[in-house]
């Protein structure tokens, strides 16, 4: 009576958040005199709940249950009116409970003969992924073999893969906090109003086709059969009933990367020792590193606790736990000592992902200001999750404009109009740089990888007194190698600031992001919104500022073409310091409330591309070497959701475009042009019009022209240097004293870009080359002129005349440095004096030429052209 008591209040409390369909119980009768044996699948943590609640009334089956769960929970006081079995876990105890389980299973066979029910579930474990898997699991095989003739029942349970009580998250839920915390949202829709989940429970009774004497790997792939017939992939449905969009389905948990050594690192006679152990163990002839230990080899959970204890005598090395021995690899490594860690991402809050959603993104009208924009953006869709990072999850509008508030008072007290950023592509960084325009200050971006000296001289030019970072990103970066000695005193970390902020000013900043039009719009902002670095032809950067209105024109004439969706989401990879970084990590997301999901360093091909499946982002955009990376590393499968791929910076190779279309066969490829004064995009092909191998077509907000070198402006087909002018172009260098890059044309001002192009009919540009003397070298600017004077100082007096020059060489995608010389320089010598500069790695000498002498112009300068033309002769 107990039993059909609880049995009622739990199925009128389940049908408050889901809407149980039942199917087939109805075929399903008793027959005096013989037991059934019901077999489940295992999707989530709550499935038990719903069998037995549907179970227990009229059959009253004997439950088998993990011994761990009912000594742990509230099932203690549940053991004899719900009839439950314990069975002790093998896999993690060993041997010393064989006699046990044993024991459990003999009980079954029992009742089964006797006419009892039972339920036993086959995995004995949740779903890792939408389908069932029960590897090398042989309890159902054993019950068939001493109860051949038992009725068995299959139960499907279908739609819990989603729920809080999967794994769908990547991680193992906690049943007693999934059911807090559900409690609390219970509460929050008023008991009566919660959405509901839909969940389909299939019973069928296994027909003659069941290979009852078969083996464990056949039963199971029957049953699987039978499991995975109805599969819905990661559900995900509302807990509030003021949620928008409804039920949908979203990507599947990443899944974990391996972090252990290279295989062939393996020693021989190790790989040997432990393939014939899992041969013999396995009754196999072959095992290959990558099988599973499970599905592959067929090793239930005694077996595996056996190979651990193998290994912990034959080795000396103890492996944690069963579970860590996925792979046969695995067994190599514990093998070795090492430990089989498992880098997963952290769960992704399915707000994150968004239904199909086909408006065309567009600008705030009316808006002058970036931060105008975003908070236009914030108080229409308070809840939109904007950005994402592994860090810090996802941010909404809301709780950015929390953030925003929390730090601003903080930024007023700095001193100087202008504040330094040392941040990489993050969440945090459109935090602090949008925090610092409400406070006030003007954002500069300083890139650490210019070398010490040079970045010295951006904080002096910029007149930068504070440098916001953090200690973490500091701390990254020196072990890395990059020198801060020079600007180690201005850097201000933002944990001590966060320190700073008491309860009360967090609580206040807590009750103002609900007003947020109200509380940041009469905020002053800079009219400058930025300032970013350029390296020229000079020894030292130049510093470029640029304006709201720049950015904001810059953004609404570069998307117009692209069609980009309401839906789309773009990876930000890229630095800040560098001007297309800044456009994706703050000016889209701001400007047009673009999702943006970041990754912290954008050489790590495997880690994006495995972000990439999981966060479902839509458009790449980077240099042509950062997206290889990603390419290289992805599958068609894990970049579906991939439909626009741009690149720039440097020509890209042909071998980038065979492999997006290998990987992405579905997205356009595009490529651009950009320069930091133009804020920065200046041409792109676009979906609608584009033509391969070029740079595209320049801005509708852009005139421009291309001029020879007697000054006479161009047509079709002839290079000569690009001259631009319009709303997205620079007003001018700070601090620069040098020539103006500006010239008056028929009464106009126009920028001279110093980059020789050519276009055609239609008006598709094609780079032709750089006229000024710098290179790109891993996507960052090298002045030739730099290196060259720090060689000259240093090698001063070792020759007569010109002593050396330097030039490079190779492809624009992979240029090399090289120094001429008149005299005997060791290249260890050069790159150390280079070093001692100030200069980063990326400034390395190559190799070195001897020459006799130094080639000159008549001016007396150093004949480039010259070396060039030697360099071209090897």
């Amino acid at each position: 009576m107990f039993s059909r008591i609880l049995a009622l209040i739990v199925t009128r409390l389940l049908k408050l958040r889901y809407r149980i369909n039942i199917r087939g119980l109805e075929n399903i009768r008793r027959e005096k005199g013989r037991g059934m044996l019901f077999l489940p699948n295992h999707p989530a943590m709550i499935d038990p709940v719903i069998v037995s609640s549907i179970l227990v009334p009229e059959f009253h089956p004997h439950i088998i249950v993990d011994d761990e769960q009912i000594h742990a929970t509230a099932l203690k006081f549940l053991v004899r009116p719900l009839k439950l079995l314990p069975l002790p876990d093998i896999g993690l105890r060993g041997k010393e409970v064989y006699a046990e389980v044993e024991k459990a299973f003999k009980d079954c066979v029992s009742l089964l003969n006797s006419g009892e029910d039972v339920l036993m579930y086959p995995a004995g474990q949740n779903y890792r992924s939408c389908h069932e898997d029960l590897q090398g699991n042989a309890g159902v095989q054993i019950l068939l073999q001493y109860c051949p003739d038992v009725r068995v029942i299959m139960i499907r349970t279908s739609g819990l893969w989603g729920s809080s009580f999967s794994r769908s998250s990547g991680e193992t839920p906690v049943f007693r906090k999934c059911m807090l915390r559900n409690l609390g949202r219970l509460l929050l829709n008023l008991v009566f109003f919660c959405p509901r989940r839909t969940v389909h429970v299939t019973f069928e009774e296994a027909g003659a086709d069941l290979p009852r004497q078969g083996g464990k790997a056949e039963i199971n792939s029957y049953l699987e059969r039978f499991y995975n017939a109805d599969s819905p992939g990661n559900t995900y449905v509302p807990y509030l009933w003021w949620e928008r969009g409804g039920p949908r389905v979203i990507p599947e948990p990443a899944e974990a990367e391996d972090v252990l050594p290279d295989k062939a690192g393996i020693p021989p006679e190790i790989r040997e020792k432990v393939r014939k152990k899992l041969c013999e163990t396995a009754s196999m002839t072959e095992v290959k590193d990558e099988d599973l230990l499970g599905r592959d080899l067929g090793m239930d959970s005694l077996m595996i606790f056996e190979i651990c204890t193998w290994v912990r005598q034959e080795f000396g090395q103890t492996v944690a736990t069963p579970e860590a021995l996925r792979r046969v690899r695995d067994v190599m490594y514990g093998a070795m000592g090492l430990k089989s860690e498992i880098r997963s991402l952290n769960p992704i809050p399915p707000k994150w992902f968004l239904p199909p959603d086909d408006r065309i993104h567009r600008i705030m009208p009316g808006c002058r200001t970036i931060t105008e924009s975003f908070l236009a953006f914030a108080a229409a869709e308070p809840d939109f999750p904007l950005l994402a990072d592994q860090t810090g999850g996802v941010l909404t509008n809301r709780k950015i404009v929390l953030s925003i508030l929390a730090l601003k008072g903080s930024f007023e007290q700095l001193p100087g109009d202008r504040v330094g950023i040392i941040m990489p592509a993050c969440a945090p960084f459109f935090v602090i740089f949008m925090a610092a325009l409400f406070a006030g200050k003007t954002p500069v971006l300083l890139n650490w990888t210019v070398g010490p000296r040079n970045l010295a001289a951006c904080a002096k030019k910029s007149e930068v007194q504070a440098i916001l970072s953090a200690k973490q990103v500091i701390t990254q970066l020196e072990a890395r190698g990059t020198d801060f000695s020079a600007v180690k005193e201005k850097i201000v970390y933002l944990e001590d600031l966060a320190e700073k902020i008491t309860a009360g000013k967090k609580l206040l900043a807590l009750l103002r992001s609900f007003f947020c039009r109200r509380t940041l719009r009469s905020d002053r902002v800079p009219e400058t919104a930025a300032i970013l670095f350029t390296s020229g032809s000079e020894s030292e950067p130049k510093a470029v500022p640029l304006t709201h209105d720049n950015f904001i024109r810059d953004v609404e004439y570069a998307i117009r073409p692209l069609h980009l969706r309401m839906d789309d989401c773009i990876l930000g990879m890229l630095p800040p310091f560098h001007s297309f970084g800044l456009m994706i990590g703050v000016m889209l997301p701001a400007v047009t409330n673009m999702r943006t999901v970041f990754h912290t360093n954008p050489t790590e091909g495997a880690m994006l591309a495995k972000l990439i499946a999981a966060y479902q982002p839509t458009m790449i955009v980077g240099t042509p070497t950062f997206a290889e990376g990603i390419l290289a590393h992805g599958t068609r499968e894990s970049l579906k959701s991939i439909r626009i791929i741009i690149t720039g910076a440097e020509k890209c190779p042909q071998s980038v475009l065979d492999l997006c279309h290998d990987r992405c066969p579905e997205a356009c490829f595009l490529e651009g042009y950009g320069i930091t004064e133009c804020s920065p995009i200046v041409a792109l092909n676009h979906p609608d019009a584009f033509k391969r191998n070029s740079i595209g077509l320049v801005l509708e907000c852009l005139k421009w022209m291309i001029r020879g070198e007697d000054g006479s402006v161009l047509g079709p087909n002839a290079a000569g240097m690009l001259f631009v002018s319009g709303p997205s172009v620079f007003h001018g260098y700070l601090g620069y004293d040098g020539p103006s890059p500006f010239e008056e044309i028929d009464g106009n001002s126009w920028y001279r870009t110093g980059d020789l192009v050519e276009a055609d009919e239609k008006g598709f540009l094609t780079f032709k080359g750089r006229l000024k003397r710098f290179i790109k070298v891993a996507g960052e600017m090298v002045s030739l002129p730099a290196v060259e004077d720090a060689l000259l100082e240093h090698f001063q007096g070792k020759a007569e005349g010109v002593p050396l020059a330097v030039e490079a060489a190779g492809a624009d995608s992979d240029p090399e440095i090289i120094l001429f010389a008149t005299f005997d320089v060791d290249k260890n010598e050069a790159n150390s004096a280079i070093r001692e500069a100030g200069f980063s790695p990326i400034h390395y000498i190559r190799r070195v030429v001897r020459l006799e002498e130094i080639p000159l112009l008549g001016t007396g300068k150093t004949d480039y052209r010259t070396l060039k033309k030697l360099l071209q002769a090897e």
